[in-house]
């Protein structure tokens, strides 16, 4: 059985601290998302996770971006990098860390539901034909540099959309935190993604090196993170440690 070998370590000096498990349900109206799929070499594949998470086969890294015009958070965008991996039995994603525009809504997601905020910029240039994707970090460098091309309509619930394992310090140590959106479709488009440019030591996991392009999706939606249901140890399978929070 395969399982990541990077150090916890290594990956607990970049998590976020959480002071408390229990933030109430958030929904985003109106969320602009974008989703972008490309294999990534096979030369890293365990190296890049910790051993709680299986790698898979072919090693995947996604892209994901959430532009919300308001809310509660107030406007902001974040674009995410993702390992695809395994927890248990079940799909996830290894977040490697995330671009987020507003200090508000970074300090809210990182002390909520773990996302490994860092500031920057992510903008989206969008038209019929085409979507240009560049992320930045708070140095102008390019972490992330996309064309998304060729959009075709979907029906709402043709695309599947996968939970995020997040590694945080909380109140009963480092654990990886299951974050499952649900995410209510409105609009939905598949289109062919192409990579210009990609900075992954920028991300924080310089082994990623994306070489074939999948799919992306192109969404409008609400989206609620919903309370936290389930942790487990970054260095343990799933299927001992995980820890069901039974929180009020």
């Amino acid at each position: 059985m395969y399982t990541g070998t990077k150090p916890v370590d290594e990956l607990s000096a970049v998590a976020p601290v959480m002071a408390s498990l229990d933030a109430a349900p958030l929904t985003l109206e109106t969320v602009e998302i974008i989703n972008i799929v490309y294999e990534a070499s096979a030369d890293a594949n365990e190296a890049v996770l910790p051993a709680g998470l299986h790698p898979t086969m072919p090693p995947i890294v996604t892209w994901t971006v959430w532009r919300c015009p308001d809310g509660p958070l107030g406007p902001f965008a974040m674009a995410q990098t993702r390992i695809e991996c395994r927890s248990g039995m079940r799909p996830r994603g290894f977040l490697v860390s995330a671009i987020v525009d507003s200090p508000v809504a970074a300090l809210a997601l990182s002390a909520g539901w773990g996302y490994a905020c860092r500031p920057g910029s992510v903008e989206v240039d969008r038209a019929y034909d085409r979507t240009v994707l560049r992320v930045s970090d708070a140095d102008g460098a390019t972490l992330l540099d996309v064309d998304v091309v060729d959009p075709v309509t979907l029906r709402p619930g043709d695309i599947q959309w996968i939970a995020s394992m997040h590694l945080a310090h909380t109140p009963r140590g480092l654990r990886l935190i299951q974050v499952d959106p649900d995410i209510e479709v409105v609009r939905a488009e598949r289109a062919r993604p192409s990579v210009r440019s990609f900075d992954a030591a920028r991300w924080g996991e310089p082994r990623l090196r994306p070489v074939h392009p999948v799919a992306a999706a192109l969404a409008r939606a609400t989206v609620t993170l919903p309370r936290l249901r389930y942790l487990c140890a970054p260095d343990q399978l799933a299927f001992f440690s995980t820890e069901v929070l039974d929180l009020p």
